[in-house]
């Protein structure tokens, strides 16, 4: 169980539900926040997030082997994202890395730390490493701009949208008109006893405003956007998250199969909300094209200036043009789908290769 956050003791702090129990939702005022927070003059508390550590000579080559990413001869204070992956190449853990010389700090979800340090613990056999859920010990926060006074302090930097070397866009837009352009994304690490000090004095934002910039970037978030079926391909996570030349693991036929042969079964859409209601669909609700249901929404928010807007993954054989609905109950939710991952991602020009996929 997550410890609440001191921070909630702020003025106005209304505590989150679901995955982001533990911090703040907002503090009074959520579209300033995420003014504040986009524009980064406010930061906001991931205190709940968890922290795994690895350590010992062997940390980097042994994740190597492990992950769909090349970390192999990743350098201190250089970011990155790995995936665990299942034999059938669905996505098990989506870990933010970064590593500073002698220790690899893996950022996931509140709920993945314990069950992340119990697979790593299960894989070690003879090699040099150790393991260690530090969640307790350490706090996230998050910001949309590199922090002068934290500079002693160790942080991730989002890799998206960019395609890292190894990587594969399945975007429907160009790297350089990518709209996560507009959301850079810092995770700096804190020790937990100095958390109330470090934001001490500084505007703070509450998880709704991060979570409705990162919706706005088209990033997918494990527990979100993801389910017991999802392959990375689906969520255009080949651009950030997967070395396509890399050595063998876990996984990596379903990569090769789908990237090489085939099209993702799902896709990943931006969806703009009818905003003339006074409520915003939950997420899980269906996604209709006329009467057949073709998706579920996976993320919704309020954006401070487009206004609702929701991730959702549909079937990748909806048509760009169809007239989509989001159901919540008996209410519906008229929705425009901007796309994200190409209905015909096999076809897309690759970025890295520069070869034309098709079908063969």
């Amino acid at each position: 169980m997550t410890t609440p956050s001191p921070l909630l003791s702020r003025p106005g702090a209304v505590e989150a539900t679901g995955p982001d129990a533990g911090v703040a939702a907002h503090y009074g005022e959520p579209l300033r926040e995420q003014r504040a927070l986009a524009a980064g003059t406010a930061v906001v508390d991931l205190s709940h997030r968890g922290v795994v550590t690895v350590t010992g000579p062997d940390r980097l080559s042994w994740l190597n082997t492990l992950s769909s990413q090349q970390v192999a001869a990743l350098k201190p204070g250089e970011s990155s994202e790995l995936l665990l992956l299942s034999v059938q190449g669905r996505i098990d853990f989506d870990a933010r890395v970064v590593d500073d010389g002698e220790t690899t700090w893996l950022i996931v979800e509140a709920t993945e730390a314990a069950p992340l340090a119990e697979y790593l613990n299960r894989m070690k056999f003879m090699l040099r490493v150790e393991i260690a859920d530090v969640s307790a010990d350490w706090a996230v926060v998050g910001s949309t701009r590199a922090v002068p006074e934290w500079a002693g302090h160790l942080a991730w930097q989002d890799p998206w949208p960019h395609v890292s070397a190894g990587g594969y866009s399945y975007a429907t837009v160009s790297e350089e008109n990518h709209p996560g352009l507009e959301r850079p994304w810092f995770e700096y690490l804190i020790p937990s006893g100095g958390l109330e000090d470090a934001l001490a004095g500084r505007p703070l934002a509450g998880v709704l405003a991060a979570e409705a910039l990162r919706v706005a970037a088209w990033r997918p978030r494990i527990g979100a956007e993801t389910d017991d079926k999802t392959i990375p391909h689906e969520l255009d996570l080949l651009r950030t998250a997967v070395h396509l030349a890399k050595g063998c693991y876990k996984g990596q036929e379903t990569i090769a199969r789908v990237h090489n042969l085939g099209h993702p079964p799902r896709r990943l859409v931006f969806l703009q909300l009818d905003g003339s209601q006074h409520t915003l669909p939950a997420a899980g609700s269906p996604v209709m094209a006329g009467e057949r249901k073709v998706g579920t929404v996976t993320s919704v928010a309020q954006h401070y200036e487009m206004g609702p807007v929701a991730l959702a993954v549909i079937k990748r054989s909806v048509a760009p043009d169809d007239i989509l609905t989001v159901l919540d109950g008996d209410e519906p939710y008229a929705a425009a789908q901007e796309l994200i991952v190409a209905p015909d991602a096999g076809q897309v020009v690759g970025r890295q290769t520069g070869f034309l996929r098709g079908p063969r």
